[in-house]
């Protein structure tokens, strides 16, 4: 069963407070909290899930089971809908008291950089159309996160900056951070071009000193 995602011009600190508030100490499950949070949860776990790649060189073979979970998440963004995962995953039970604690932590950390995230630069962030093709700019992104090249130095930050970057931007419609992500995207787009060409590169001359011997 899917679950519909209400629109929201909350920010994300609220959004957050309103979630912890509603969890209060029952039990709950990551269906509900997702029913809960809406569209900025998915997008608050897209940005968690980008943390351990925010460095230059990253742990191999992480970025390939966190860019798939990304890509799940994206999916269920562009879609509209709850993400598809395993049942298990969903329907197990969370520790409300912990979470809940971690969702306040969370919210006093946004209040303290709202100042600088604000909307802007709505027409990047404030229809339907335009916010289903930032979800499709997020696969992209958690796409690019799984290509399995974590000791090249910023293969994996690249994508990561730019997820993160369309996560702030799209839950706080902020466009500048939008179009942040979009470059970031492009930039790594670039950088793994390049990387392409100077290992076809590297083959061919390997190729022509073997030949020549």
């Amino acid at each position: 069963m899917t679950t519909d995602f209400r629109d929201t011009s909350d920010t994300l600190r609220v959004t957050l407070e309103r979630t912890a508030e509603a969890i209060g100490g029952k039990a709950v499950t990551l269906r509900e909290i997702l029913a809960l949070i809406g569209e900025q949860g998915l997008l608050l776990m897209c940005a968690v899930l980008t943390v351990p790649f925010l460095l230059p060189v990253s742990i191999p073979g992480v970025s390939t089971v966190f860019g798939l979970a990304i890509i799940l998440i994206s999916i269920g963004i562009t879609a509209n809908r709850a993400p598809w995962l395993p049942r298990r995953i969903m329907d197990r039970p969370i520790d409300a008291g912990k979470l809940v604690a971690t969702l306040r932590k969370g919210a006093g950390i946004v209040r303290r950089i709202e100042a600088v995230i604000r909307p802007r630069l709505t027409a990047l962030t404030g229809s339907a159309a335009i916010n289903r093709f930032n979800g499709l700019m997020l696969i992209l992104g958690g796409v690019l996160l799984m290509f399995p090249l974590g000791l090249v130095p910023f293969s994996n930050t690249l994508p990561a900056f730019a997820i993160l970057f369309l996560c702030i931007g799209m839950s706080q419609r902020d466009g500048l951070f939008v179009l942040a992500g979009y470059a970031a995207t492009l930039a790594t787009i670039v950088y793994f071009s390049l990387l392409a060409y100077l290992a076809v590169m590297a083959g061919q001359g390997v190729a022509s000193m073997l030949g020549g011997t």
